[in-house]
C-alpha cells in the first residue's frame, strides 16, 4: 500500500519558472529606471548568462552584471535590482494549479505527503511559507540542509527514514525526469512525471524511469488510488488462494 507521496517543489508545486523570467526582466528594468546605462535586451542576457554560469543562489548577481556590462559599481543599481526582483516574487509567487486540491485529496485518503527539493533552504522555505502551503507536509527535505542532492539516492533514502516506510511504500511526483523521477526509481520508489515547466520536453533519455505521466497534479490523486486499489485485490486474491 502506498504510504507516502512525495513532491518536488519548484515546477511541481509552485510555479517557478515563469516566475524567475518575469522577476528577471522586472529587475533588469528597475536598474535601467533607477539610471543604469544600459540597453535592455544586452544586460537581460548578460543576466541569464551568470545565472547559468554561477547558478540561481548565487547572491551577487547585479554586482557581477555590472561587471560585465563594464559599468561602474554603483550600489543604487544593484538595490534596483534587488528591489524589482523581490517585488516581482512577493506578488507574483503561486502554486500550480490544482495544488491545493490534490494535496487535500491525498490528506483525506490518509496520506503522509513530503517535498524533497534541491537549493537554498531559506529561499525554498519562503517560497512554501508564502504560499502557505506547509500544513499539508509531515516532512520537508532541502538538498543544502540535508548535504545530498538529488538525484543522489541518499535523500531518498532519507525520506523514506524520516516517514518510516519502505520504498514500494513510497510515490515520488517531480517534473524532472533526472533528478526527482530517476533517483526516486532508483531508490525503489514509485515515479510520477508531472510534464510541467521548462522540463517538459527535456531529459528524455530517463523517460523509462517514469511509472506513470501526467499533465495535471489532479490525476496524482487518482493514480494513487489506483495503486492501492490494485494492492488489495492482490491481497484477497492471495487469500483465497490460501483458503
Amino acid at each position: 500500500m502506498i504510504k507516502v507521496v512525495l513532491f518536488d517543489l519548484d515546477d511541481t508545486l509552485i510555479d517557478t519558472s515563469k516566475l524567475a523570467e518575469i522577476a528577471r526582466r522586472n529587475a533588469i528594468e528597475n536598474m535601467i529606471r533607477a539610471g543604469m546605462p544600459a540597453d535592455f535586451g544586452i544586460a537581460y542576457h548578460e543576466l541569464i548568462e551568470l545565472i547559468n554560469e554561477y547558478g540561481s543562489n548565487f547572491n551577487r548577481h547585479f554586482d557581477y552584471l555590472l561587471r560585465r556590462l563594464d559599468l561602474p559599481h554603483n550600489p543604487k543599481w544593484v538595490a534596483a535590482g534587488v528591489i524589482g526582483y523581490h517585488n516581482t516574487k512577493i506578488s507574483h509567487l503561486k502554486t500550480v494549479k490544482g495544488v491545493r486540491k490534490t494535496l487535500l485529496a491525498l490528506k483525506q485518503m490518509g496520506l503522509m505527503l513530503g517535498i524533497i527539493t534541491d537549493g537554498d533552504p531559506v529561499k525554498q522555505w519562503e517560497k512554501i511559507l508564502r504560499t502557505e502551503i506547509e500544513d499539508y507536509f509531515d516532512d520537508v527535505l532541502i538538498s543544502d540542509f540535508v548535504g545530498v542532492k538529488k538525484p543522489h539516492i541518499k535523500i531518498f533514502q532519507k525520506a523514506l527514514k524520516n516517514f518510516g516506510v519502505k520504498p514500494h511504500e513510497a510515490v515520488m511526483v517531480g517534473d524532472r525526469l533526472y533528478s526527482d523521477i530517476y533517483g526516486a526509481k532508483n531508490a525503489g520508489m514509485k515515479t510520477v512525471w508531472f510534464k510541467y515547466g521548462k522540463y517538459a520536453n527535456r531529459e528524455l533519455d530517463y523517460l523509462d524511469y517514469a511509472d506513470f505521466q501526467v499533465r495535471s497534479l489532479e490525476e496524482v490523486v487518482d493514480i494513487v488510488r489506483g495503486l492501492n486499489s490494485e494492492e488489495r485485490e492482490e491481497r484477497s486474491d492471495k487469500e483465497v488462494h490460501a483458503d
